[in-house]
């Protein structure tokens, strides 16, 4: 299972994933308005499976 927590998702896989669009995780990725720790590798963004899960626990205890 860790493998699966450190995989990487594309910012479209990371959008789904939220259930927001793309536009809005840019937005958060740009103003720095959530801590989601992108990766950029090139041009293209990626993030961490277990960040997107460690954002949604935060979430549903707020």
């Amino acid at each position: 299972m860790p493998h699966q927590q450190s995989r990487l998702l594309n910012r479209k896989e990371a959008a789904d994933y939220l259930g927001v669009s793309l536009g809005t995780l840019a937005v958060w990725d740009c103003t720095k308005r959530r801590q989601l720790n992108p990766i950029k590798i090139g041009k293209l963004v990626h993030y961490r499976l277990s960040d997107l899960d460690q954002f949604l626990d935060q979430r549903l205890s707020d």
